[in-house]
């Protein structure tokens, strides 16, 4: 448990990492150690680090697996999707740079924690509800109970299987999942669900380690994780609107048209982008080069100078994006801090569990769908994650988001970049509090172009946009969320979104 981590004189990320494995019992549906993650961490010096230990292709994926891409996650409920899980790998490499506490009390509040089983809160609830018709046959059997009926919200959940994985794991250390006897079950209860992992995946999977990225932005550094991860995403978007110079006036009167106008052009842009970043290590020199211009002022001024005053037609890029993803803010009194976002990509991932190690497997390698013709063994899909740290002379901010599900006739889209964005408008420009720019509704522009109005935006706002020309859908609610932490002046404050029921912690 995170606060007791770090009462016991642990660091950060052994906190971040403590978090993460309670957090994968109490909403298994958004992330676990079937899947991976992204830590963004800055140490108490101001030196700043990633860590991505996201999913990779396995050796022996079918070369036509991208021409049976899905138009909709429930057609992804079956193993040939499941990419090599990374997470245990970063949380081992994050530990041996930064952590401070052993690797088993890590694992240990947790363990007691859940042993009796977890009560299923509501948002865990109504995910069970919306999916479970694309369970898997283990899947199914987890959340059913004696009499074969399906678990609700309030119900008791026992993960037994996991919690025999995760105690040979917290006593003999990572190495227990990648060889032997669980990987061999393992690989064995994913191909026997129609996957292509092997035991030499597993014991050569390696997590990419690189120094954050920086961008400037007004009296902040922000630091973001490079490709394939969405920091680039996030950070063009918001150089474009910094060039408007907006602030607390930009929401009043007319202004305020003016000001979502611009914001959900700079999205419509930023849509094109995304098919343009993937893996480094398997981009050309010149790619690579192209995606690094993405976050550089001029080329944000030269799209800013593309922006008028009505909605302009822009290409419609086709793609899927993860939705299941869970993120962790953390700060301790020295001053180092971690941003960490975990995923196993849609909903309940693959919405296969293996039955001898109690893993919920992702279905990770349907985020090439559309974004690219192939892709190779070993590669990390494109990401919409974006855990970033910002830093000032005399501020810390780090913050990040996960993505919800809400299932309309529009499919399941990635909210996690857009809801970053608008949380940090909304703070940095605006002048509202954490809890506020975390709590106002937001404003979505889904891969359509079409945007999308969380309830209680300004309806006055939403009539004038549409004038404009904006294509609009109707309203609804998000489980997309944020949540951050604070430093200013030695004072934390800590936020996280009450879309999905967080509540933020400390001592």
């Amino acid at each position: 448990m995170p606060r007791k981590s770090s009462k016991k004189g642990g660091s950060a990320v052994d906190a971040a990492i403590a978090a993460l494995i309670c957090t994968s019992f109490f909403n298994p549906q958004s992330m676990g150690i079937g899947g991976g993650s992204i830590f963004t961490v800055m140490e108490s010096s101001g030196k700043v680090t990633t860590i991505n230990s996201r999913e990779t292709v396995p050796r022996n994926v079918k070369s036509d697996l991208l021409d049976l891409c899905p138009d909709e996650a429930s057609k992804t409920s079956t193993g040939k999707w499941i990419g090599v899980p990374g997470e245990l790998r970063g949380y081992v490499e994050a530990h041996r740079r930064f952590g401070k506490l052993s690797w088993a009390e890590l694992f240990k509040g947790t363990l007691e924690l859940v042993k009796d089983g977890i009560r299923i809160n509501e948002v865990h609830g109504g995910f069970i509800n919306r999916t479970n018709e694309s369970f898997g046959p283990a899947l199914r059997k987890l959340y059913s109970d004696k009499n074969g009926m399906l678990l609700k919200t309030n119900d008791i959940v026992k993960f037994e299987k996991l919690i025999e994985t995760l105690k040979i794991i917290a006593d003999k250390g990572a190495d227990a999942f990648y060889n032997g006897a669980i990987a061999n079950n393992l690989v064995r209860d994913i191909n026997e669900a129609g996957g292509n992992i092997t035991e030499e995946d597993l014991k050569e999977y390696k997590v990419s380690v690189t120094d954050a990225w920086v961008v400037p932005l007004g009296e902040y550094q922000m630091y973001i994780p490079p490709p394939p991860a969405g920091g680039i995403t996030l950070s063009f978007v918001l150089n474009v609107l910094k060039g408007f110079h907006f602030d607390s006036n930009s929401l009043e009167g007319e202004n305020k048209t003016l000001t979502y106008h611009r914001y959900i052009e700079s999205l419509k842009y930023a849509n094109g982008l995304k098919k343009d970043i993937r893996d480094p290590k398997f981009m050309s020199t010149e790619r690579l080069q192209r995606a690094k211009t993405f976050i550089t002022d001029s080329f944000a001024d030269d799209i800013r100078s593309f922006i008028g005053d009505e909605s302009q037609y822009y290409h419609k890029p086709p793609y899927m994006d993860s939705v299941g993803t869970s993120h962790v803010s953390v700060v301790t009194k020295d001053g180092s801090a971690v941003s960490v976002t975990s995923t196993i990509n849609y909903v309940f991932g693959s919405r296969i569990l293996s039955p001898s190690t109690g893993v919920i497997l992702n279905n990770q390698l349907a985020d090439f769908c559309q974004r690219v013709n192939k892709f190779s063994r070993g590669e990390q899909p494109p990401s919409s994650m974006a855990p970033i740290v910002l830093k000032s002379k005399s501020k810390l901010l780090v913050i990040g988001g996960s993505g919800g599900d809400r299932i309309t006739t529009g499919g399941r889209l990635q909210r996690i970049v857009l809801f970053l964005f608008q949380a940090l408008m909304n703070h940095l420009w605006f002048g509202k509090s954490l809890k506020e720019a975390i709590d106002a509704p937001v404003v979505f522009v889904n891969s359509s172009n079409t945007v999308e109005f969380e309830n209680g935006f300004d309806k006055d706002v939403i009539k004038a946009l549409k004038a404009l020309g904006h294509k609009q859908k109707a309203q609804g609610t998000y489980y997309s969320v944020v949540n951050a932490v604070e430093l200013e002046n030695g004072c934390i404050i800590a936020e996280s979104d009450k879309r999905k029921k967080g509540k933020a912690a400390g001592f």
